[in-house]
């Protein structure tokens, strides 16, 4: 039987591997924001990789929902528009509308949340991934915050 202090020191490893991979001094009290990403004020995130976006919900929004019990998400071919629901997310405390923060058709979904959807809570910007898309304006990118923007959003 353990003692407990595997988990903390597998937690402590994680936070270790995120501080060196992004370039973060620290993590301890403070919400993950990424420096190559786009934010919305509805706590998305969204990494642009030439015409794909890859689309998720940021550290923010997972510690503020609180255990992730179910996730639905739009199917690959789905007609997305930008600050339309298409989705929600099931936690413990609330049940929230995953908007599109841009505009697009669903290339791809992140499957594996169907059955793992705590995958957000412990992986929000790599394994936790929502869906991605292939934009249709890429305009729309301009309406989306900065690392910097969303920060001060989040403090405030």
């Amino acid at each position: 039987m353990g003692t407990g202090f595997e988990l903390i020191l597998d937690t402590n490893q994680q936070v270790s591997d995120l501080e060196k991979k992004y370039h973060i001094d620290h993590l301890e009290d403070e919400m993950l924001v990424l420096d190559d990403l786009y934010y919305t004020e509805t706590h998305e995130w969204i990494r642009i990789d030439g015409d794909i976006a890859t689309i998720g919900i940021t550290d923010f929004a997972q510690h503020e929902l609180g255990d992730i019990v179910y996730v639905e998400l739009p199917e690959p071919g789905t007609k997305v528009s930008s600050s339309e629901p298409c989705g929600s997310i099931e936690a413990v405390k609330a049940v929230e509308d995953i908007n599109s923060p841009l505009s697009g058709k669903v290339d791809e979904k992140n499957g594996e949340l169907e059955d793992t959807p705590d995958m957000i809570n412990k992986s929000p910007f790599e394994d936790g991934w929502l869906y991605k898309i292939k934009l249709s304006n890429m305009e729309e990118l301009e309406n989306l915050l900065s690392p910097a923007e969303y920060q001060k959003l989040i403090e405030a």
